[in-house]
Formats: structure tokens, C-alpha cells, sequence
């Protein structure tokens, strides 16, 4: 039964309030004791609000009950109640400040450059850890492959964070920086997309031939995310990582690029993520136009026009759609063989909470998401200042550590 609306006049509403408020200052709004009244009573309705409203436990869905049990014993951040930051909890906000008001820790890299099959070169930072206390052996420390976002590289705060979260644990990172992002020299006239993995394949084929005896995890941010749902799925048991993280990834690219063009989300997010990759392309100009019609890519608006433009024409899709089908992890989820855990906040524009594919992990034993109420896209702030760690930072630790040091207990989860 609906209620009965009650009629409002916002002007009526408006006159009265700035009468009271006139009258207060007249008479002294703190003097009088009004105003801290007023200010308490906000407070605790404020206070009220975000504990009933805005901090709740993370939802847990797995396919299988060995892998949620598993998470629950050597996880418990997957059974907390995540407390967002009080003065930031809104998606566009989260997602807007966590680069500002994240540190940068300190991390000196040591940089290689692979060669890729068709002549291309692949710039990887590595992080060694030599200082490990609990690993001192070089040849079997653990190590954790990182994937930076859509114009993401090893500079990033959300990547920093993570290495500072694998030193503590006495582990190595290597971190993968997509084709002509980090500074290096394109050789050939291609890039990357959420796609193609082939990049990837040759990058971890790399790390376990130079670390044969070392056990190998990955985790993977928004884009980088999806290339390693892409690579677990067409993988399957072939692979040699012992598990895999997912962060803000968009598991369906229609409907991400759709909410992006959303007119608040296409002015906050998508000219500029489109202004980046057009700086990417523009850089490497020289070796890029001979195949492509580059003038014709810079008067791209959004991230679609830049794939219909760019990215699907490079990788060989018929169309544009083509392409986002086969870049939508959703399809190849179901044939993940290895622990992938997926944290997505349902309150992400990048990826919309009905995009989130709950039936599709349902299904596979392999498989785990975690959905927190609020966090945005690669967001997830804390604490009255986040300024040295995130929740989704203190998965990454916790799973981490729990894949490389209890992995055993993973084996034969179907």
C-alpha cells in the first residue's frame, strides 16, 4: 500500500527556513545553544545514517564451499564490516580522491624490456625484495605479477600499495606495464587491449622460466583485471599461477561503456580517460600511423568512438561489438581453473552492480566475489584519513598470503 504523498512547496520550505535562520543570527546562533544543538543533532542523524545505511559486511558468493570456507579461515577481511571513509563514501568521490589522498610509497623498480613475438618490446618493473627476511632465498621467494589499469603503470598508488603489501610479507612483485604506456620505445604499431593475452602469456612465461622454483600469483586492477579473467578462462588448468585477484574489473563491456556515457559519468570520467589514450596513441605517432588514420582517432569523444577508431581495428574485429564480446570476462569465467578472487563494489559506475556476473560464479567451484556496498571504482577508502591503506589493500594482503602459504588446502576444489 503506498503512502499518500503529502504536498510540498519548496519555496513555502525555503522562506521559512531563512526567516528562522535570520532570526537566529539576530538573537546568536551559538549563543543561544541553537546552533550546537542543531550541529549535534545533524551529527548523530549523519551518525545514525552511515551505520544503518552506508557501512555493512561485504556480500560472500562462491561457487563451491571449500573456496568460501577458505576465505572465511585465513581471510576474515571477507566477513568485516567495511566502514568507508565518512566524509567520501559516494561512488564518483571515492573513485575521484583515491588518487590524492593515497600515499605513494617509496619503491625503487629494477626495469626490463622482454621481446615480444611479432618484434614488439614489453616493459616489466621488478621489485625484488632482497631484504626479505622471511624469503631470503632469491630462487623460491614467492612472487606476485601486478596489472595496472586502462593507462595504469607501476606508478600508480593502488600499485604501490600493493608492492608495500608484498614487501611486508617478504614477497617479490613484477609488475606488467602494458605497450608503450611506461615511457619505452614502441617498435611495432601495436599496443593492447582487455582482449588479447598474449602479451601476458609471453610476460609469465618470462617470470617462471627466470623463477622456475618460486610459487606465482597475480593480481589484476579494472583493466588489468579483465586481461587476467580473459587469460584464466581461455587457460584453464594450464597455467602456472596458483591463484588470482580481480579489482574493479568490468566484466561486461557493453554495459560498462554504457554507464560511462551516462552524462555526469561521460564528463567525470570517460573525456578524460579518452583524452589519456589519444596522449598514448599521439606519442607513438611515428609507428603508429602507418596503419591507422591517427587524426581520425584524436577526434574520438569517448571510449567507444577511440575502440571503434583504434583499438578493434588493430586487433582484427570485424566491428567494435565484436571486439567487446571477446573483451567481457563474463564469457570465460565459467572456465577459470585456478582460485580467482573478484572484489567489486556495487556502487562502481565502471561496472554496474546488475553487470556483476553472481550466477556466473555460482556455477564454478574456482570462483569468488566480493561485493562491498560501496568503494567505487578502484576506491575502497577507510578510515577517518586513507591515506596508507585501502580495504581492497588489505584483500590483496590477506589473500596474498593466504594463496601462497595455505594453497595447499585449494587443491581440487570442484
Amino acid at each position: 500500500m503506498q503512502r499518500p504523498e503529502l504536498p510540498f512547496n519548496f519555496n513555502i520550505l525555503t522562506r521559512d527556513l531563512s526567516h528562522y535562520v535570520e532570526n537566529q543570527v539576530k538573537v546568536g546562533l551559538f549563543d543561544s545553544g541553537v546552533g550546537f544543538s542543531l550541529m549535534l543533532g545533524f551529527s548523530a542523524a549523519y551518525t545514525c545514517y552511515y551505520l544503518l545505511s552506508v557501512a555493512k559486511k561485504p556480500q560472500l558468493i562462491s561457487g563451491g564451499k571449500k573456496f568460501c570456507q577458505f576465505l572465511r579461515d585465513h581471510c576474515p577481511v571477507v566477513s568485516e564490516t567495511y566502514y568507508p571513509t565518512f566524509w567520501c563514501w559516494e561512488s564518483r568521490i571515492q573513485t575521484l580522491l583515491r588518487p590524492f589522498v593515497t600515499a605513494k610509497p617509496g619503491v625503487v623498480y629494477r626495469n626490463e624490456l622482454i621481446k615480444a613475438a611479432d618484434g614488439g618490446q614489453i616493459s616489466l618493473d621488478w621489485f625484488d625484495n632482497d631484504d626479505s627476511s622471511t624469503h631470503p632465498d632469491p630462487s623460491c621467494r614467492p612472487t606476485v605479477l601486478l596489472l595496472p589499469g586502462l593507462t595504469g603503470t607501476s606508478r600508480e598508488s593502488y600499485i604501490l600499495h600493493m608492492v608495500q603489501q608484498s614487501r611486508q610479507l617478504g614477497y617479490r612483485c613484477v609488475v606488467f606495464n602494458n605497450r608503450g604506456v611506461c615511457g619505452e620505445t614502441l617498435l611495432t604499431p601495436r599496443t593492447y587491449c582487455a582482449a588479447n593475452t598474449e602479451d601476458l602469456e609471453t610476460v609469465i612465461e618470462h617470470i617462471q622460466r627466470a623463477h622456475a622454483d618460486a610459487p606465482l600469483m597475480a593480481a589484476g586492477v579494472s583493466m588489468g583485471g579483465m586481461m587476467l579473467a580473459n587469460y584464466l578462462g581461455r587457460k584453464g588448468r594450464e597455467t602456472c599461477l596458483r591463484g588470482g585477484l580481480v579489482f574493479s574489473a568490468g566484466w561486461d563491456v557493453f554495459e560498462c561503456t554504457a554507464s560511462l556515457e551516462k552524462p555526469l559519468d561521460r564528463f567525470l570520467f570517460n573525456s578524460y580517460l579518452t583524452s589519456c589514450l589519444q596522449a598514448s596513441v599521439d606519442r607513438h605517432r611515428p609507428v603508429l600511423e602507418k596503419c591507422y588514420d591517427i587524426d581520425h582517432v584524436m577526434k574520438a569523444k569517448t571510449i567507444r568512438e577511440f575502440d571503434e577508431r583504434f583499438t578493434s581495428i588493430m586487433f582484427g574485429y570485424p566491428t567494435n561489438d565484436d571486439y567487446y564480446r571477446d573483451a567481457s570476462p563474463i564469457h570465460r569465467l565459467k572456465s577459470v581453473q585456478v582460485p580467482l578472487l573478484c572484489l567489486n563494489a556495487a556502487d562502481d559506475v565502471f561496472s554496474p552492480s546488475h553487470a556483476i556476473p553472481v550466477e556466473t560464479v555460482k556455477q564454478n567451484p574456482n570462483l569468488a566475489m566480493l561485493i562491498t556496498c560501496h568503494g567505487g571504482h578502484i576506491g575502497f577508502l577507510e578510515g577517518l584519513w586513507p591515506r596508507h591503506s585501502t580495504y581492497m589493500d588489505r584483500v590483496f594482503k590477506q589473500f596474498a598470503k593466504a594463496v601462497i602459504e595455505q594453497g595447499s588446502r585449494l587443491q581440487d576444489l570442484c
